[in-house]
């Protein structure tokens, strides 16, 4: 490696790994402080590593870190005294030695200095919702189902882990989730009222053992009190949650199982004082996510998404629902866009702040609740998240990226249209090796189509840069925000041009974008890819003649299915890809949701492997095998498929396979993307500009 400094931290792979990301934040309940989450590798660059800093949402004083350690720490929130409550599996001073340290609940004080353990379950913290008013604590945890304290937990926990008992019996589907095993615990909600403090238990094992601590000689911890149990139901992995501000209810999305091995989320409010349950929402044509509550506490704010089926595309919608009444009333129901997260409300509960997908960005509109109104607030091509509203209505803030820009902490006006304000970042802006640009096109039923292209320094007529299509995931999304992980600019360093398109399917640009490409993944969605590919290639600053298609997930599938139906690339990166749509649909974490499109008709029309003889293209196909959204299996049949049509005699395929037997979807240690982009950079380099095959130092 050269000791000389790169250009920008694009030009070096190492530099990259090593930028640090700005995350989530919380805000203060006096709306003076903001503490944010910021992650950078450890030293070895195996793994991130969180930690909060505190910024100034005035925008006068420099940000400052507030903790440090190897495990890290996240998930910040504010009680009502200002202290910063946040999730961390750092070694608790006080208590014993533990070799399997879990996320407890630590509380740093407002004016600083130490932080302590404030509660701890032997399943660890995993989620966190506090009462702005009340100060009481919702958690989640998961638990054993026969357990029924801690100490039962932990002892079933530690007869597992002795005997070396990995295995889980299930008796309803589904089985994993994304990168995890479900089971044989489930997550529980967890209430911690202020002033309700654990007693000290002398026969309790030690806290080191897995279990919660017990009081120390002068600080108190806050006694955890099971409220939903086993039966009925469970948190899942996307189950959300916020509390009223008296600490009286808790509003959660509550996934419920059902027949043919189905489950949905559906709205439940349970109260604090014993437990019990009522539905709010239930139906058999909707779920519904993203609770949050009115600082009245007389409304929630929600969204709902029309469940699916062969013909009729998903559809969410904002909602805000009466406590008292029951009545639920859509709003913002003339923007047909999708809120693309949880509300924030005004103080006076007048309105809502929301991001919705729209035409590659993701504005934040504000939506007036009686009347349903929504005004597009931020102004500029940014993707927002993460909206929080000042406690007196002056400001709100939000962290903003945009496909030129990393996320960074922004201020902006909650009732009038603008531009954001940005506030002094934990996190340097990183310099870019280009500029971006827009391609527009229309597709052959004459929908207009358009795209993000990130421009290298140097294109010129007389320099054209070789163009890669990078196709997004989803397929339900749109690539109108800033990734680390799929980053264009890593190419645009190397003298690439990225056209990232939204073809149909894609987010932002209405309903009917979706429905051109529900159930037909090989026909809109390729021509419009096509059609907006050709619309660039009329640049004289791109090559036409050197050019490469990739793509992950959903995109894998895309890149599988250009392979079988076009020469025109010459070279094709498929990354945790589908490739036989009926065992995709069987094998994947969650077969009744893909069933609900997947017919007959489509996996005998639609399915990239019925192409197979027709592929022509050099491919790498690269998977982990810790993905269960898109099982290993899609990649064995689709290497072994192309191994089984290859001519030379030796054996040697022009295609490669890149394999991570212990990464997931996407890939996600440092040291591991650093390897997958050394290996799409070599593919890319001998397919598209013919130089000699180089395999990456650490895979030779």
């Amino acid at each position: 490696m050269s000791n000389e400094t790169p250009a920008t931290p694009f030009h070096d792979l190492e530099a990259y790994a090593r930028l640090p990301r700005l995350g989530g934040f919380a805000l203060s309940p006096d709306g003076g402080r903001l503490v944010a989450t910021v992650s950078a590798p450890d030293p070895a660059g195996t793994r991130y590593v969180t930690s909060l800093w505190e910024v100034d949402p005035a925008g006068e004083r420099p940000a400052r870190r507030l903790t440090r350690s190897a495990k890290g720490e996240g998930a910040p929130e504010f009680l009502p005294d200002g202290s910063v409550l946040f999730v961390s599996a750092r070694p608790d001073p006080a208590a014993s030695s533990s070799d399997d340290p879990v996320p407890a609940l630590w509380q740093l004080p407002p004016g600083g200095g130490e932080a302590r353990v404030v509660a701890a379950r032997p399943g660890g913290i995993a989620g966190l919702a506090v009462a702005s008013d009340s100060g009481t604590v919702v958690v989640g945890s998961a638990t054993l189902p026969s357990a029924t304290t801690s100490e039962e937990d932990a002892e079933r926990r530690k007869a597992r882990k002795d005997r070396k008992v990995t295995a889980i019996l299930h008796d309803s589907y589904p089985v994993r989730f994304w990168d995890t095993d479900l089971g044989p615990d489930r997550r529980r909600l967890f209430v911690a009222q202020p002033g309700v403090v654990e007693e000290p238990d002398e026969d309790a094992p030690a806290r080191g053992a897995g279990t919660a601590p017990g009081a120390g000689e002068d600080e108190p911890h806050l006694a955890l009190r099971d409220l939903t149990g086993h039966v009925g139901g469970a948190l899942g992995g996307e189950s959300s949650w916020d509390v009223t501000p008296d600490g009286g209810t808790v509003v959660v999305s509550w996934l419920r199982p059902e027949a043919a091995g189905s489950e949905r989320h559906v709205l439940v409010a349970i109260d604090v004082a014993d437990g019990t349950r009522r539905d709010l929402l239930v139906d058999d044509a909707h779920e519904y996510t993203e609770p949050a509550v009115s600082p009245d506490g007389a409304k929630v704010a929600l969204v709902r998404h029309l469940r699916t089926s062969p013909s009729d595309p998903p559809d969410r919608r904002l909602l805000v629902l009466d406590l008292a009444s029951g009545e639920a009333t859509e709003v913002a129901a003339g923007l047909d866009r999708w809120p693309n997260e949880r509300p924030a409300w005004t103080p006076d509960a007048a309105a809502l702040l929301v991001p919705f997908d729209d035409q590659g960005a993701a504005p934040v509109y504000r939506v007036d609740v009686a009347s349903g109104e929504a005004t597009r607030l931020t102004t500029d091509h940014g993707a927002y998240g993460g909206v929080r509203v000042a406690p007196d209505g002056s400001a709100a803030y939000a962290v903003r990226s945009a496909v030129d820009a990393a996320p960074a902490l922004v201020r902006l006006d909650p009732a009038t249209p603008g531009v954001p304000v940005p506030l002094p970042s934990p996190v340097p802006a990183p310099a870019l090796p280009g500029r971006l640009a827009e391609v527009t096109a229309t597709a052959e039923d004459g929908s207009p189509l358009r795209a993000w292209l990130v421009l290298p320094e140097g294109a010129a007529a007389d320099a054209p840069a070789p163009l890669v299509l990078w196709i997004h995931g989803g397929p339900l999304a749109s690539s109108n925000a800033w990734s680390w992980r799929w980053n264009p600019w890593l190419l645009a360093a190397r003298g690439y041009a990225v056209l990232l398109a939204d073809p149909a399917l894609s987010t932002g640009y209405g309903l009917d974008f979706v429905r051109r490409g529900w159930g037909r993944w090989g026909g809109e969605p390729f021509t419009d890819l096509m059609a907006l590919t050709d619309a660039a290639l009329k640049r004289d600053d791109l090559d036409a003649d050197r050019t490469a298609a990739m793509g992950g997930s959903f995109g894998g599938y895309m890149a599988n299915w250009v392979a079988g139906h076009t020469d025109r690339f010459r070279g094709i990166v498929t990354h945790a890809s589908v490739w036989t749509l009926d065992r995709f649909g069987t094998a994947t974490d969650a077969y009744y949701y893909w069933r609900r499109e997947f017919t007959a008709e489509m996996e005998a029309t639609q399915s990239p492997h019925l192409f197979a003889d027709r592929i022509r293209t050099p491919m790498l196909v690269i998977h982990g095998d810790k993905d269960y959204r898109v099982p290993i299996g899609e990649a064995l049949s689709l290497w072994a498929e192309l191994a089984a049509r290859g001519e030379s005699p030796d054996g040697v395929l022009p295609h490669k396979f890149l394999y991570f037997p212990d990464e997931n979807h996407w890939v996600l240690t440092p040291n591991h993307a650093i390897l997958w982009y050394q290996t799409v950079l070599a593919f890319l380099a001998t397919t598209v500009r013919g130089e000699p095959w180089q395999t990456p130092e650490l895979l030779r």
